[in-house]
């Protein structure tokens, strides 16, 4: 039951945007029309394809079974991308977005992350009618069935994965023909993991093996945000000592343009830590409640910034390939980055947020996956 409501709160959230979720909602907390996602451990069979997950980590449970993206190379390293999350999010009244889910990618060497840059991540869109070539016309059992083993590397379609990272697998051991790989690169991680041990000895497994490329898994589980009734925008005014120095003059020194030019400066400098600061303070303040949240999901709606500084313009968020606008769906929080364990001394993969932006029609591309566009955005120097 607990799993059903969870596609139905993602359901109503796409359908009303901001109306009110009212249901077992204390008299002094009003519901923002933003569901929240947290990490939560599930059985492995729960995350798998025919039971439409939303999850984080672990390797893709592919909604369409055909038609896989093949591009998830990183253009700066030339690396596969890991899997990072994927949700579940139909759009009610839609036929052709009665199954939907975006799946986000992203690169797993730290040295590609840099400020306020995306290259590092790539988004798709999965969508299918309810009647379709994969699946059920009726909701799937809520119990574990036969197929659903995480050891499967070969969908319903007859696609081959890579035993890796579960992405297509286009390539194959060349002494042994039984596993597939995405590149040569992972072909030579299950190499040293354990298949040159099988390949040898012809004890080949499905069982998969520990190649410490996979971010650990879990379940994404939602509910809708509430915020005290009291609460409004934060209007943080600039200290007076702010307010005090924009006020001072160099004309009495007498020393010419150059000194007009310095004040300037230091007035859009003092001007520019206000507007941050409101940013970051109303950002957390929005989480306090639940500072564990990792996701924030209003089609829509709007993001959550962490910064006053680079935030998309209009002309920025690239049309969807159907020529449709695309508006904003969802925003991965830092938070994730906690559970994600990439945490290290120097240089590590980091995010303020990623905003992901869809196309508006949601528009059906068969059973292909769309690509989608992401907005990276980090916090600014004064508050990382």
């Amino acid at each position: 039951q607990t799993r059903r409501n969870t596609c139905v709160v993602w359901l109503v959230c796409v359908c009303v945007g901001s109306d009110r979720l009212e249901s077992g909602m204390a008299e002094d907390q009003t519901d923002t029309g933003v569901v929240l996602g947290f990490v939560e451990g599930a059985e492995p069979w729960r995350l798998q394809s025919p039971q439409f997950p939303s999850k984080v980590g672990g390797k893709p449970a592919w909604l369409s079974q055909t038609d896989l993206p093949s591009d998830l190379t990183c253009e700066q390293c030339r690396r596969p991308r890991a899997f990072l999350l994927q949700v579940y999010a139909p759009i009610a009244g839609q036929d052709r977005s009665f199954h939907r889910t975006l799946f986000i990618f992203c690169c797993k060497t730290p040295a590609c992350y840099s400020h306020n840059d995306s290259r590092s991540f790539k988004v798709y869109r999965s969508q299918l009618h309810r009647k379709n070539d994969f699946y059920p016309y009726e909701p799937p059992p809520e119990a574990e069935t036969e197929g659903d083993g995480s050891g499967d590397f070969v969908l319903g379609s007859g696609l081959k994965l890579c035993r890796v990272c579960g992405c297509l697998g286009t390539k194959t051991c060349s002494r042994c023909h039984h596993p597939n790989y995405c590149s040569k690169e992972h072909q030579t991680l299950d190499w040293r993991a354990g298949h040159k041990k099988q390949c040898s000895s012809n004890e080949l497994s499905n069982a998969d093996l520990d190649h410490g490329f996979l971010f650990p898994e879990s379940e994404l589980v939602t509910e809708p945000e509430e915020q005290p009734v009291q609460d409004t925008e934060v209007q943080t005014e600039p200290p007076e000592e702010n307010a005090e120095n924009l006020e001072f003059s160099l004309a009495d020194d007498d020393t010419g343009a150059s000194e007009s030019s310095v004040q300037k400066d230091l007035e859009d400098m003092a001007m520019h830590e206000t507007a941050d600061s409101k940013v970051i303070e109303r950002f957390k303040q929005r989480t306090s409640l639940e500072p564990h949240q990792v996701l924030r999901y209003c089609r829509n709606g709007s993001p959550l910034w962490v910064s006053a500084e680079h935030h998309p313009q209009e002309n920025d968020i690239p049309h969807c390939v159907c020529g449709a606008k695309r508006v904003f769906e969802l925003q991965v929080m830092p938070q994730l980055l906690n559970h994600l364990k990439v945490d290290a001394p120097g240089a590590s993969i980091d995010w303020g947020t990623l905003a992901v932006y869809t196309c508006a029609q949601s528009c059906d591309q068969g059973n292909r996956y769309t690509p989608e566009f992401l907005w990276k955005q980090d916090f600014s120097a004064d508050h990382r």
